[in-house]
């Protein structure tokens, strides 16, 4: 806050004019996520407080200096034995809008050390007062007065000399009058919540007080973090972790992870969850910087592919967003995101290497994840990708079983290319993978880099009705004049129409047209309906003998056999056509529009022949 320059003739500087409570509202509805933050800087504050106080007396005693946190419901307090403020400090830094005060008195090379970046900390304790007072005495003098700052939503202030008395000792304390309508951020419990919520992994005692009669004063963080004491074996530290994310997050962990980067000062762990999560949703983390937490939420801090963990870290070097709610996005994160993927990547290969029955629930939980990272990751795919789940035509089951099973290994390029082919490529004894899913035909590709003796091709509907066995000559003949019907039926559909015996027999059909065939008849419908035309002379030159689709009909299904004796050219056509549909329903891809009036009209005509024929 400044107070109004005097008017200057033109020309000459002017001060900006600060709508204190318009700037209020400004962080209130774009800085900060919540009202609740201003305990957060107000603990921030005591924070940098005793650390620039330390720096000052480093031989004073570990809890020597600390913070402590009040609130009767009538007014909040939070006091530090910190660095405090003279009455220079104060009329420079609590009455300017953004200086803070870890810039003065050479404090500007030792940021580092200090959480906050920002110094407009103070006025988030708007949000909630119309009032703040703050009493300092700095440590820096010996003998020096207490001074007495109080700031008002208006945007005045008043600064005031006190004896030394009026605070005995160095530090500060900032007191709030509550506004009415913001109990929910500053009752007791609450604030003695919020301070154990961004406070409890502080490095400085923190400790909380109501005042009422006979209540203890108790500390807000009791024990340093999990991953920061000792324990008397690597068993009890495990579960103290485990216990600790659980605590955290609300899940038990399927296992949890350590997580140390000595070079950025990090510690934490990472809770891989017992539960599969959709692909692509990302959890938030919960970061803390030098004890204090920023956010609850911050994505950024782990790749996209390990959506399969939870992350509690606390950094001494990370920067945070002038909100300090999330982190800013710079070479130091960018190294820190490399260096944590890379301990997820170690964690994988030690349990496919030494535990894996721990490996199995986990990959049953988070193949997806996996597969993505194999993708990319010629480690974790020599690892991994054996034991990694597959749909194919004996089930879902590894690689590493299906390629002892089978030689060559079949993949489709969708999932209902898949679907289509599944039944009567396993009655046929063929082996194929559903490659439709994410990353699947790209891994299943690469098998025969770790297993060379594999071998992977795409599955196409030659290699398919290569499989099927052929009629015999008389039974083809016989059916000669049918199929002639039926092709002239299905032109329409660009689609060929065979007979053959496959099994199993109680498939009537087989709709044998890959998504590419379809694109490919597609592109040449518009060229021939854009003949003439610049357009059309380009298709044209790209034009190309489209493939067909193939209805097969099985010779061994009774409903077949009936359909090819037919002798009424109508019924006969009506027969391929209900025929066409039900296959092209079995192949669960989308239906044309002309395919769904094609299906309704076969069903009706049949309807209509059966009910003539019983009247």
């Amino acid at each position: 806050m400044t107070l109004p320059r005097p008017a200057s003739p033109d020309g000459a500087d002017r001060a900006f004019q600060v709508d204190l409570r318009g700037l209020v509202d400004l962080l209130s509805h774009h800085l900060y996520s919540s009202p609740r933050v201003y305990l957060r800087e107000l603990l921030q504050n005591a924070v940098d407080a005793l650390t620039a106080r330390r720096g000052l007396e480093p031989d004073a005693p570990d809890g020597a200096f600390g913070i402590r946190l009040f609130a009767d419901g009538s007014v909040v307090r939070v006091e530090d034995d910190g660095v405090g403020l003279s009455e220079a400090d104060v009329h420079t830094f609590l009455a300017t809008i953004g200086r803070s005060s870890k810039r003065a008195d050479g404090i500007a090379e030792q940021r580092g050390d200090f959480i906050g970046q920002f110094g407009i900390g103070l006025l988030s304790c708007f949000l909630v007062a119309d009032e703040i007072h703050v009493l300092s005495r700095s440590a820096r003098t010996p003998d020096a007065p207490a001074v007495e700052w109080r700031g008002h939503g208006d945007g005045s202030y008043s600064v005031r000399t006190l004896p030394a008395s009026a605070r005995p000792r160095p530090g500060t304390t900032v007191t709030l009058t509550p506004r009415s309508d913001t109990g929910e951020w500053t009752r007791p419990n609450q604030v003695h919540a919020l301070g154990r919520h961004f406070g409890s992994l502080l490095r400085h005692p923190v400790s909380f007080s109501d005042g009422s009669a006979g209540a203890p004063t108790v500390s807000v963080n009791p024990e340093p973090a999990p991953w920061a004491r000792t324990y008397p074996t690597p068993g009890s530290r495990s579960r103290a972790l485990a216990a600790y994310g659980e605590e955290v997050f609300g899940f038990a962990p399927l296992d949890t992870i350590e997580l140390d980067l000595p070079a950025v000062g990090l510690k934490g762990i990472a809770c891989v969850l017992p539960e599969a999560v959709p692909a692509g949703r990302r959890h938030g983390h919960r970061v803390h910087v030098k004890g204090m937490l920023l956010s609850e939420q911050a994505d950024e801090i782990l790749p996209e592919w390990a959506f399969f963990v939870r992350c509690v870290i606390d950094a001494e070097s990370l920067r945070p967003t002038a909100s300090r709610e999330s982190l800013y996005e710079d070479d130091t994160l960018a190294a820190v995101r490399d260096a944590l993927a890379e301990r997820l990547r170690a964690w994988i290969a030690r349990a496919a290497a030494s535990d894996p029955e721990l490996l199995g629930r986990f990959l049953q939980a988070h193949h997806l994840a996996v597969k993505s990272l194999a993708v990319h990751d010629d480690e974790i795919l020599r690892l991994l990708l054996p034991w990694l789940p597959f749909e194919t035509t004996d089930g879902h089951t590894t690689l590493d079983e299906f390629a002892r099973t089978h030689r060559t290994v079949l993949v489709t390029s969708s999932v209902e290319e898949f679907r289509q082919v599944a039944a009567i490529a396993s009655a046929a004894g063929l082996g194929v993978v559903n490659g439709g899913y994410t990353y699947d035909r790209e891994l299943v590709h690469r098998l025969p880099e770790i297993r060379p003796e594999a071998s992977v091709a795409d599955l196409d509907p030659a290699t398919l009705t290569a499989h099927l066995d052929p009629v015999d000559r008389e039974t083809e003949l016989a059916a000669s004049a049918y199929l002639a019907l039926a092709r002239d039926a299905l032109a329409v559909f660009d689609c060929d129409v065979a007979l053959r015996t496959f099994h199993p027999a109680s498939a009537p059909a087989l709709l044998v047209d890959s998504r590419e065939a379809r694109h490919e008849r597609t592109r040449s419908q518009l060229a021939r309906e854009q003949e003439g035309g610049l357009w059309g002379d380009i298709l044209g030159a790209l034009r190309q003998e489209a493939p067909r689709a193939q209805l097969i009909l099985n010779q061994l299904n009774p409903l077949v056999r009936t359909a090819v004796a037919i002798d009424e050219p109508e019924l006969a056509r009506t027969s391929a056509e209900a025929l066409y549909g039900q296959a092209a329903l079995l192949s669960r891809r989308p239906l044309r529009p002309a395919e769904s009036s094609l299906i309704n009209r076969s069903f009706l005509d049949l309807l209509a022949h059966a009910l003539r024929k019983d009247s």
